[in-house]
């Protein structure tokens, strides 16, 4: 007889049949996690990885035998012996059905949605031999809300699967959208059909990754950004981030993770941008001013025995921001002041840059392309325009920009790899890996040690143990040994960091953790960090980000510079424009603030 210690959930293997194929799983697995495991395909809708199953569509049902009823796979424990069919005419049929009254009331507008072609809806109607709808139902209204500067909602092609109140609620924390009303009345949006500009929404655009349909996407600027390259009167740039590059590929047939940096370059000089530039640049600003300011800090108790804000927390997640913002005002002080990589870029590209090459900043667009929504809201914050113009004026997705190469008819995986442009051709490998969660802290970490000892990094330490995978919440330390004698008060000091990703594990760590104890903790908004953020080709699972998260590694493990303070074009900078890092120039330019925000009752 088991023990009560091993029949708890994991504890011991069951052993069942799923199209006659007997296999072995994890008590506690469900049937879909059992059909995975041996490569038998289940369609689903309204599941997420990850997050606990609702089986509210029921697109997962399957045949078991014994029971009366079909069962969904994913909300179903496999259980020991169960024979268990996926593929019979009677689980064809209710799949189909299903999908069939879905699409009976969907306001679809497939010829003209921006889904087309990459809807779940429509690959399952596919996938099912649905040809034509047998059901007339009434079709459900549509509402546009665009009320905000990241987010498009659409109610009229929205499908009820809740997945984007899973990640609002059970991921970021925020809650902004919730169902409304009952039966067919039902909508999906923020309480009393208020717009999202009047909830707390923090843009992280998640809602957007995982809605299978068109009812959540970002908000489209390609035409703005067409119209300034078509403008002759006005010079237009363009920054790309670390995560667009083992991303884009995906929208055109590539393997998740394949790095296609150089393809991504040639395509947008095609499109007609003036200057194709890499973010990648401004991360290294980013860490040389965020890495002084927090070794600033760290003298000042140390050394000075004065009080400081500690720990410091990064600053270059704009929904993190907005969040901090809303429900976390006591914690303003500790931010970073450093503005992101994408707004120092602006900055720079529209004083530095702009002077460099002669051209009137009032004429210059700058637009940055990136994995996130919450980026599209951070560049309208009226308080980021120290250059006397918005530091960046639009911002396209990685879904934004493939459209705009498909739209130009370019075809990509023919493309010759071309090198960004100068003045900020090169970054450092700490540079790249701002792509992943973990990925800012070790860049900082990186150059704080190099500062302070006047050493890199050993090569088998430069990634800090446990902070590159997926757990939500991960800790590090780093011990100061023989520092250079202007940081010989830091000799023998342990670093101590953390790095947490999704919104939700913020508020885990605040209650039930003591964070006086840590130096540096860096939060990005969604799961993985930027490599899975809300403008990224869908659908995202840990499958893709491990493989999205390894692309960007092998980039910075190829670089020779992998310190964001050996970069000769950043040491140029700062002698030829910034002189120091937290400098009068630097401090207007490249440092902000935060206010605090209400949060609304939702």
């Amino acid at each position: 007889m088991l023990s009560d210690k091993s029949k708890q959930k994991g504890e011991f293997m069951i052993s069942l049949k799923i199209n006659d194929k007997d296999i072995q799983v994890q008590d506690g697995a469900t049937i879909l996690e059992a059909a995975k495991s041996c490569d038998i395909y289940i369609p689903t809708l309204c599941y997420l990885e990850n997050l606990k199953p609702r089986g509210l569509c029921r697109v997962c049902v399957v045949e078991v035998e014994g029971a009366k009823n079909l069962i969904p796979a994913c909300s179903t424990p496999a259980a020991e012996g169960m024979n268990i069919k996926t593929n019979t005419r009677r689980v064809r049929e209710s799949r189909k059905m299903i999908v069939e009254l879905l699409l009976s009331e969907h306001n679809g507008e497939c010829t003209t949605c921006e889904r087309n072609n990459d809807c779940e809806l429509q690959k399952l109607a596919r996938d099912l031999g649905i040809e034509e709808l047998r059901y007339e139902g009434e079709k459900t209204s549509s509402q546009i809300d665009e009320s905000t500067p990241g987010i498009f909602r659409d109610s009229g092609k929205c499908i009820k699967c809740r997945r984007c109140v899973e990640v609002c609620q059970g991921v970021e924390s925020v809650g902004a959208i919730s169902p409304q009303s009952r039966g067919f009345d039902t909508t999906i949006g923020p309480a009393f059909d208020h717009p999202l500009s009047e909830v707390t929404c923090v843009q992280c655009g998640q809602c957007a990754a995982v809605c299978p349909v068109g009812a959540i996407t970002e908000r489209n600027y390609i035409q703005q950004v067409w119209d300034a390259l078509d403008d002759p009167e006005k010079y237009v740039v363009v920054q790309t981030a670390p995560a667009i590059r083992s991303a884009l590929g995906e929208a055109f047939g590539l393997e998740p993770g394949t790095p296609v940096t150089g393809k991504m370059v040639a395509a947008l000089k095609e499109l007609g941008f003036d200057g194709v530039f890499d973010t990648n640049f401004t991360a290294d600003l980013t860490i040389m001013e965020e890495g002084s300011e927090l070794l600033s800090r760290l003298t000042k108790v140390l050394r000075d025995g004065q009080k400081q804000a500690l720990p410091q927390f990064t600053s270059c997640c704009p929904a993190w921001i907005n969040f901090a913002e809303h429900y976390y005002p006591e914690l303003l002080k500790n931010l970073s002041t450093c503005k992101s990589p994408q707004q120092m870029f602006g900055a720079v590209a529209k004083t530095y840059y702009a002077e460099k090459i002669g051209v009137d900043p009032a004429k210059m667009v700058v637009v940055s392309v990136m994995p996130c929504t919450a980026k599209k809201f951070e560049s309208q914050r009226e308080e980021l325009t120290d250059s006397g113009y918005p530091d960046v004026d639009y911002v396209l997705t990685t879904r934004e920009l493939a459209r705009m190469i498909n739209q130009s008819g370019i075809l990509f995986s023919l493309l010759e790899d071309q090198k960004m442009d100068s003045p900020f051709p090169e970054s450092s490998g700490a540079a790249d890996i701002f792509a992943n969660t973990g990925g800012v802290m070790e860049a900082a970490v990186r150059t704080a040690y190099k500062i302070v000892t006047g050493r890199n990094l050993p090569t088998d330490k430069m990634h800090l143990k446990n902070i590159m995978d997926l757990e939500g919440i991960k800790e590090a330390s780093l011990k100061i040994e023989d520092p250079v004698k202007e940081w010989s008060f830091l000799d023998g000091a342990e670093l101590n960091v953390m790095v947490i990703h999704s919104l939700s594990n913020v508020r885990k760590v605040l209650k039930e953790k003591d964070i006086s104890k840590y130096h540096f903790i860096e939060v990005m908004s969604c799961p993985g960090g930027c490599i899975s953020g809300g403008g990224q080709p869908r659908f995202t699972d840990n499958n893709i980000r491990q493989k999205r998260i390894q692309a960007i590694l092998t980039e910075d493990e190829g670089k020779e510079i992998r310190n964001s303070c050996e970069n000769p074009f950043i040491q140029q900078i700062y002698s030829e424009y910034l002189k120091q890092p937290l400098g009068e120039k630097s401090h207007h330019l490249l440092h902000t603030e935060y206010f605090e925000k209400s949060p609304v009752e939702q």
